[in-house]
């Protein structure tokens, strides 16, 4: 079976949102005029001004992907040693410390938030702790107070994933704007996308790191004839800027659209016995990315697995998402034991992540909620 006929005949955990065909058309006409392809060209500072300024953040830099946004953040900071994280979070998210030349350290989660846990921080803080790679998760945002407190009292800087939370706000503060660095996904699969990109988001005041984050993702060349640094090639090129002005028109819109969905999915999953859905967080204004649910095999009468491939045999498609915790990865498993993190193991093998995205119809979602309720004890 073709791309095409997948597509077409199953529901995916998410969908790509586009603008309109002849929007983007419209967006990338003047590029066959000027032949600025890459290189932070108009679309590249168009999108970085307006995505400053709908984030609520001081200053933001653009790259070519989320991972790449994340380990040049690290590199930016000129950090040695450890660096305290998650293991219930995509690969990158670990992957970009070890890359950075920096050792992960791992701490459980809230068991409600599935965010890093703060009372479990300073247990894991040594002497060789540099920095905090806190991530929000699935739109759930860190404990943010605590873990700045906990990271001034020891000098460490605090960088945050935020792949889940673009558009979010805490307080009425955009989430973006915590910590000494928030870092940004833009893949096709997020609420917001450029087809791949991602961004850094940092206080204006430390202009060294604005500085450093630059150089490094152009290969650390500051002039024509000068190379500064050991940098990589992280730049967002025109035709990913251009299609983020598009979405970003219509990035209310769409959010508004998936909380109808989430709505519905809450209406009619919230008193089945034996699920646990996702808590909605006091003073934060969510971008509703992901309907995680976690299944009790006990109560429920059927196991995370068990309802997954139901749901796959009438091609829905949902995700085991996170599973495994990236500290039971094949590559780390000699380094590691997941059990150290008791809940993260509890939550990865209980969690699944139900079709989300905008134009997702609720009668799909009454579809697939039909599927889940037949399978209750």
């Amino acid at each position: 079976m073709d791309c095409d006929s997948i597509m077409q005949e199953n529901i995916l955990v998410t969908r790509s949102s586009l603008p309109e065909f002849e929007e983007y058309i419209d967006e990338i006409r003047s590029m066959w005029d000027d032949h600025w392809l890459t290189n932070m060209g108009r679309k590249h500072e168009r999108l970085r001004s307006e995505l400053r300024e709908y984030l609520g953040v001081e200053e933001i830099e653009l790259f070519t992907n989320g991972h790449m946004a994340i380990e040049l953040a690290l590199l930016g900071f000129h950090l040695k040693g450890e660096v305290i994280t998650t293991p219930f979070t995509f690969a990158s998210t670990t992957h970009a410390i070890v890359r950075s030349g920096l050792k992960p350290v791992f701490c459980d989660i809230d068991p409600e938030t599935y965010t890093i846990d703060p009372k479990k921080l300073r247990e894991r803080i040594t002497d060789r702790t540099a920095a905090i790679l806190p991530v929000h998760v699935y739109g759930n945002v860190c404990q943010v107070d605590e873990i700045d407190k906990i990271a001034r009292e020891y000098g460490l800087k605090v960088i945050y994933d935020a792949a889940h939370t673009f558009g979010v706000t805490c307080r009425g503060k955009g989430i973006g704007s915590y910590g000494d660095a928030s870092c940004f996904s833009f893949h096709a699969t997020k609420v917001f996308n450029t087809i791949e990109g991602g961004a850094v988001c940092y206080s204006s005041r430390d202009k060294d790191f604005g500085e450093q984050i630059y150089l490094l993702k152009d290969f650390g060349i500051s002039r024509e004839d000068q190379v500064e640094a050991i940098g990589a090639n992280a730049k967002l090129n025109e035709f990913c800027a251009a299609m983020g002005l598009c979405n970003l028109r219509h990035i209310n819109e769409e959010i508004a659209k998936r909380e109808k969905v989430v709505s519905r999915y809450r209406e009619r999953l919230s008193k089945v016995k034996g699920i646990v859905l996702n808590k909605v967080q006091k003073d934060v204004k969510s971008n509703y990315a992901y309907f995680p649910v976690l299944f009790d095999e006990d109560v429920f009468g059927a196991s995370r697995d068990q309802v997954a491939e139901r749901l796959r045999e009438k091609g829905i498609f949902a995700r085991k998402y996170f599973y495994p915790p990236t500290n039971a990865f094949e590559c780390y498993r000699t380094e590691y034991d997941p059990f150290e993190t008791p809940i993260t193991m509890s939550v990865s093998k209980k969690v699944l992540t139900l079709p989300l995205y905008a134009d997702l119809s609720l009668s799909d979602v009454d579809r697939i909620c039909e599927l889940i309720i037949q399978m209750e004890r």
